[in-house]
């Protein structure tokens, strides 16, 4: 028994996090039980403990994992302001004529939302909220539209900017530097956020257009599932869908660009992104338009000035040209914050901005506080010998690293039954992806593979979490069964699109190697 206190650990884990207990008190409470049967049994030095208060550290000034709370509270404003309501609608009034129309409309602005916010909960229960009654109205297939509503919203989990690409890239990165020094090499490189959402672009819009060369086939295949919406010849004029459409694709382009095009890092970007989101929801609240678009115009011209000819004022040999462009930048700033600033005023009048704080808080501690304790947890399975367990099964496995890779593509797929991406994460993925990469496997394009997979595995009955933010607030004639039946046909379009991804690795590897 004592051999095998790694294995009992890791299933005992699984059993607390499946009892309903908070997760991180379940992980770092399991990680306390089996330390001190280690300790007490003589299988594990509880000296190794020490390391916990560095740990705690490293993770609390981690300057990637900094993004991610700016990050929700972008998609929180987007979310609480109701522009996924107005995005639905005017896509569905655009494509809804035609035969799966809406369908088509749904994955479009799945699309967009999870570029725009990167949170699968928030896209999957505005999506249930609002298309789903519109599609069942319609007469769409019941586990057709459940499904289609689900696949839409996990794409936050793939398309950037994404919490999940966030943290994977920092444990891939720490992957690939231990990997390397395992190696004998002492001068190792780091792979940034910048190259997995890169990476990431072209896989997500090739599941986007699976998805819409389903639905186009089906349409056509069974017409009775996916009927035409009746908009007795109205259509949305062109004015009213670029008001719609355009703000949302400015701001991806503006968060995108600037981390891909190396203008800022992903912190700073997602700070571009939250004041973006709080100009765009300024409309809904009774901001001027002309103030708004001046607002975000100001805050251009003054990121590309800055960009093209870097001033500080502090030097002692400034000259007139320096100056002048110094002092444009102060009054383009002052010209941004104040329209930031009575759009803020005017959303916490509202009562929009507390929930959206609120809202951020609670998933930014709930997400910390996982890695904190998912750190304590894997101390205490590398102090039992998991670590070297998991190598040498992983070496063991038939066919190579092909054999590992498939093997550990298959447990993650499983895990994601159970387990959040975010404990998978920051327990699973540290002690399999440094003997893949040894293996020979690229890092990048084995971190696109993995997120795809963690993706497909919050599709999967029983137990995938978007499965469950859908029960939540679909209509009661829709049955759970409904849900299930539904996703199915798009986990296998999941499988497919992993499999090209697998079989031909340009796909996340073109561009990062492009622009990086």
């Amino acid at each position: 028994m004592v051999d095998y206190l790694d294995l009992l650990m890791f299933g005992t884990l699984v059993v607390a996090i499946l009892s309903g207990f908070p997760v991180a008190f379940a992980i770092a409470g399991t990680a306390v039980i089996f330390a001190y049967l280690g300790w007490s049994v003589g299988a594990m030095d509880i000296k190794l403990l020490g390391a916990l208060g560095q740990r705690a550290f490293g993770l609390l000034s981690n300057q990637v994992l900094i993004a991610i709370p700016v990050f929700i509270l972008m998609g929180a404003i987007l979310e609480k302001s109701s522009v996924a309501e107005r995005l639905l609608e005017t896509m569905g009034s655009l494509f809804g004529s035609m035969r799966g129309g809406l369908g088509i409309s749904v994955v479009l602005v799945g699309a967009l939302l999870a570029a725009s916010t990167g949170i699968v909960g928030a896209t999957v229960v505005a999506m249930g909220m609002i298309a789903l009654p519109t599609m069942l109205r319609t007469g769409y297939n019941k586990p057709l539209a459940a499904g289609i509503v689900c696949t839409s919203g996990t794409l936050g989990q793939i398309i950037p900017p994404s919490t999940l690409l966030i943290i994977l890239s920092d444990v891939m990165s720490n992957a690939y530097q231990q990997a390397q020094y395992e190696q004998g090499k002492f001068t190792v490189e780091a792979l940034s956020v910048g190259q997995y959402f890169a990476a990431a672009l072209v896989p997500g819009l090739l599941l986007v257009m699976l998805y819409l060369i389903y639905i186009v086939i089906r349409a056509n295949l069974r017409p009775d599932d996916m009927p035409p919406v009746s908009t007795n010849g109205e259509r949305p004029s062109w004015n009213t869908v670029f008001e719609a459409i355009i703000p949302p694709i400015l701001l991806i382009f503006a968060v995108l660009g600037a981390i891909l095009g190396g203008v800022a890092t992903p912190t700073e970007a997602a700070s571009v992104g939250a004041v973006g989101a709080l100009l765009m929801a300024g409309q809904r609240y009774g901001i001027s338009r002309k103030l708004i678009i001046l607002g975000a115009a100001a805050f251009l011209l003054a990121g590309i000035l800055s960009g093209f000819h870097p001033v500080r004022l502090q030097r002692d040999n400034l000259d007139v040209t320096d100056i002048a462009l110094g002092a444009a930048n102060i009054i383009l700033l002052v010209i941004g914050i104040i329209a930031a600033g009575i759009c803020l005023r005017r959303a916490m009048r509202s009562g929009m901005m507390r929930e959206a704080a609120t809202s951020t808080t609670t998933m930014t501690a709930m997400i910390f506080a996982t890695i904190l304790a998912a750190s304590f947890f894997s101390l205490v399975f590398i102090g039992l010998g998991g670590e070297e367990r998991v190598a040498e099964i992983l070496k063991q496995m038939p066919g190579g690293p092909t054999g590992a890779l498939f093997f550990t593509m298959l447990l993650l797929f499983v895990l994601g039954f159970f387990l959040d991406f975010v404990e998978i994460a920051v327990i699973v993925l540290p002690l399999v992806t440094p003997q893949l990469i040894l293996m020979g496997h690229d890092p990048v394009w084995l971190g696109i593979l993995i997120a795809i997979n963690l993706q497909t595995s919050f599709l999967t009955p029983p137990f995938g979490f978007s499965l469950f933010y859908l029960r939540g607030v679909a209509p009661d004639d829709v049955r759970t069964i409904d849900i299930y039946r539904g996703v199915l046909p798009f986990i296998g379009l999941q499988i497919v699109g992993i499999l090209l991804i697998w079989s031909m690795p340009w796909i996340a590897t073109t561009l990062p190697s492009l622009i990086f």
